[in-house]
């Protein structure tokens, strides 16, 4: 589960803009601009930042390289996975070309900053929706929703979550450093010895190694590894502490987030599914349930 969280502030209030002495102006371009609409309009329409990338050719993504199945180098060093299938998707929805889209590697801390300071488009890194980062960017609709998951090697003898559990102190369990660990690991494993290492890589090398019983990763991860090696690794099949994965854009910009919000909905639900379908069943092995014809499932009425 991700956790970083990008810093920076870039929000000007429109009261700062104007100053006090300017409030009469400012409601008088206000009212102006509902007397004219369609006006208004284009004019919101041309500073948007969708008409800024369509002019300029190109998307231009934010994103990381270091962890599977989101975004990560190949053996060739070319960038791949979920995020990166995302973002070619919006390419290919903007420009009829999955490949009109430049990539800035960046780490996690930077996604933020990189957005508000209008060096990227938009955020393709397994960006966990919270609050906090709510404040400062605007997040589109989800289009995962993670948790923490237990992976083993295939001849555990833990066959499931409740085997585990019950195994107390006698099992090991191993995760990557946070102050949170033992929080998170005592609400589903309340006596089971805990093994924090500085790295994800390290947590899988401690399990082969036989050094913990079991890691603690992201769900998407464990899915992505089981399918990947199936007769190395095992899903206990059990999970907790959900989050939600989201794209960033910057905020005040109701025209690019709508744009992308309608991607990523045809992605699930309409013209581009057959692509989001091969995304998820490639990188989690998961397969997504074509939508029923009639009457669209997002009214509940089915």
């Amino acid at each position: 589960m991700t956790t970083e969280d990008g810093r920076g502030d870039s929000q000007v209030s429109r009261r700062n803009v104007f100053g006090s002495g300017a409030g009469v102006a400012a409601a008088a371009i206000a009212a102006s601009a509902a007397l004219m609409p369609v006006r208004a309009n284009a004019q919101a329409a041309t500073s948007s930042k969708l008409q800024e990338i369509l002019k300029r050719g190109k998307l231009i993504v934010g994103t990381g390289t270091t962890n599977p199945p989101w975004h990560f180098e190949d053996d060739t060093g070319k960038l791949v996975g979920m995020d990166i299938d995302m973002a070619r998707l919006f390419a290919k929805g903007l420009f009829d070309d999955p490949g009109k889209v430049e990539f800035v590697r960046q780490g996690a801390d930077a996604r933020i900053p990189n957005l508000i300071t209008n060096k990227i488009d938009i955020v393709a890194q397994f960006m966990t929706i919270t609050p906090g980062r709510a404040r400062q960017v605007a997040f589109t609709v989800p289009y995962y929703r993670e948790g923490v998951g237990l992976l083993v090697l295939k001849d555990s003898k833990h066959k499931d979550y409740a085997q585990l559990k019950a195994a107390g102190a006698g099992a090991t369990i191993a995760w990557m450093q946070n102050v949170d660990v033992e929080t998170w690991t005592r609400m589903v494993l309340p006596d089971i010895k805990i093994l924090q290492l500085e790295s994800v890589d390290a947590t899988f090398q401690s399990m082969n190694a036989r050094r913990a019983d079991v890691t603690a990763s992201d769900q998407s991860t464990i899915r992505w590894l089981v399918s990947k090696f199936p007769n190395r690794y095992r899903d206990l099949g059990f999970g907790w502490l959900p989050n939600t994965y989201a794209f960033g854009v910057a905020q005040g910009d109701a025209i690019w987030l709508d744009w992308v919000n309608t991607q990523i909905h045809e992605a699930f639900m309409g013209v581009d599914f057959d692509y989001m379908k091969a995304a998820y069943m490639k990188w989690f092995g998961t397969e997504l349930p074509t939508p029923k014809v009639g009457i669209p499932s997002e009214y509940g009425l089915t």
